[in-house]
């Protein structure tokens, strides 16, 4: 289990809202709702008097948190000489594409296509300009 969350792997420590705020009591009652065996139509509708934007941050913040641990229970059983393609199935290969370091899309193994994929999405949650941790200031166009 130790492998499983060493950070010198794929595992990052979970985006945390400051408790108080307006984002952490948000945060709480996506929770709530998503533990509570409601249908996910209810679940994720907009509570009344909240801003659209900070429930889809909230929402997309988890969503992040939930994956990265999904990746870090399976990160050390895909390694680059057994999932030496990034694949959904046999009829999908992702290439990675990032204008910097890769200008063309690149066929990459699996584990360094997800390395740089969620280095890429918390470099984006942790962006004030699309992202910011006062509530209520998400640029419209972004979200």
């Amino acid at each position: 289990l130790k492998q499983v969350f060493n950070k010198d792997k794929t595992f990052r420590p979970k985006r945390k809202f400051e408790p108080g705020t307006q984002r952490f009591e948000l945060h709480k009652r996506a929770q709530a709702s998503l533990n509570s065996g409601v249908d996910l139509k209810a679940a994720v509708q907009l509570p009344s008097g909240e801003d659209q934007n900070d429930w889809v941050a909230v929402h997309v913040v988890d969503f992040f948190n939930r994956i990265n641990l999904i990746y870090g229970t399976i990160c050390e059983f895909c390694t680059e000489r057994t999932c030496p393609v990034m694949s959904g199935g046999p009829k999908y290969e992702y290439r990675w594409q990032d204008d910097l370091k890769y200008k063309k899309p690149t066929a990459l193994p699996a584990p360094q296509y997800m390395n740089l994929l969620m280095d890429w999405i918390e470099m984006q949650i942790n962006n004030e300009d699309i992202f910011p941790t006062s509530v209520g200031k998400c640029k419209e166009e972004v979200l």
